[in-house]
């Protein structure tokens, strides 16, 4: 078995501690996602616009974060891989699957989410459709033509 020196133990040491701790934020951030994908359905279901809105404007900040993190994190993995990362670190196996169980319900929770907005955008399509205007059939009464004077009598 190879010896390490106390500098190489001492930076696999804050490499582990700095991936966890990635690791761990990426994991908060997909929790508050679906949190907000969450609150996204209720929005559909009751038809409420403006949370609606709103919670689509955190869905892109917290997406937006994600990604972030995910570009830490990509790098952040392969160096701890060639550095001798152990392979049954229990936190940061731990840590990945439960990002993987959080990443597989946010994208069913996202798709049922698409479906039911889909569903309510199609029922608004056929209201419309079913709208009848009462006024379609009639000509307008100000493009009717109508008699007008010709000369105006004044008297002095």
């Amino acid at each position: 078995m190879e010896e390490i020196s106390k500098e190489e133990l001492d930076e696999r040491v804050a490499l582990l501690k700095k991936f966890r701790q990635l690791l761990q934020q990426q994991r908060d951030k997909f929790r508050e996602y679906l949190t907000v994908l969450e609150k996204q359905e209720n929005s559909i279901a009751t038809e409420n616009a403006d949370a609606l809105l709103a919670h689509t404007e955190l869905e892109q900040q917290v997406v937006s974060n994600i990604m972030n993190l995910q570009k830490v994190i990509a790098p952040m993995s392969d160096l701890y891989n060639k550095r001798g990362g152990q392979r049954d670190e229990e936190s940061i196996v731990s840590l990945q699957k439960d990002l993987s169980s959080l990443q597989t319900q946010v994208l069913a929770q996202n798709k049922r989410n698409r479906e039911l907005l889909r569903s309510h955008i199609d029922s608004i399509r056929t209201q419309i459709a079913s709208f009848r205007n009462p006024y379609k059939s009639r000509r307008s009464i100000y493009a009717e033509k109508s008699a007008t004077a010709s000369m105006v009598m004044v008297e002095a």
